[in-house]
């Protein structure tokens, strides 16, 4: 299946809740989930009784949503969740957030996880020193996550790192403003993970 093209706060809208797909714009009035929250489309404000199979669909497509990934992908991760010691739901946000795409956005250097996949897929980060341009690289603790050296002049990663300092940084990642870099201390904690996502459903829904 292709990567959607459409228009993304239509994905926020079908879920019902903000996914935080269009950066700055989230937060402000303009956002389309506080202006017409039910879902799109003709029927979008009849009532709506979802099966427990409906239920398990829509928190594995907002998890999807949320992070930006393919079908596929995302079935892919799960399995390696699955394959993991501890608990499969927690395993595979885990692996999402380790995401270089996530780890970017995370550590303010772009305004979204879209904008951080095209920032990478141009050549513009390195991981440990060596030029990554794959959005799905995964990241591991004590891996560095830098700007590299010829885009800090980039018009538009000046303005990320200028407006980067008002962002929070999760605890599981250091952020050095002054090397334009940050690191991955460790693996998140669940309750360090603010994807708006039952993760237990997601699991539920594969084991079927």
């Amino acid at each position: 299946m292709a990567r959607y093209t459409g228009s993304v706060c239509r994905l926020c809208r079908r879920e019902g809740v903000k996914l935080y797909l269009k950066g700055e714009r989230c937060f402000s009035d303009k956002c389309a989930i506080d202006r017409r929250p039910f879902a799109p489309g003709q029927h979008g404000q009849g009532r709506r009784r979802n099966s427990e199979y409906g239920l398990q669909l829509r928190e594995k497509q907002k998890a999807r949503r949320f992070y930006g990934v393919l079908e596929k992908q995302f079935e892919s991760y799960y399995e390696e969740a699955a394959r993991r010691r501890g608990i499969t739901g927690e395993n595979l946000l885990q692996i999402l957030e380790s995401r270089l795409d996530n780890v970017v956005y995370r550590l303010g250097f772009a305004a979204s996880r879209k904008e951080a996949r095209q920032l990478i897929r141009h050549g513009h980060f390195s991981v440990n020193g060596h030029r990554v341009d794959i959005p799905s690289f995964l990241t591991k603790p004590g891996d560095v996550v830098a700007v590299r050296e010829k885009s800090l002049q980039a018009g538009r990663i000046k303005e990320l790192l200028e407006s980067a300092e008002s962002r929070t940084v999760p605890a599981w990642l250091e952020r050095d403003l002054s090397t334009s870099s940050g690191k991955v201390v460790r693996l998140p904690a669940r309750d360090e993970i603010d994807a708006p996502v039952a993760e237990q459903l997601i699991v539920e829904y594969y084991s079927r």
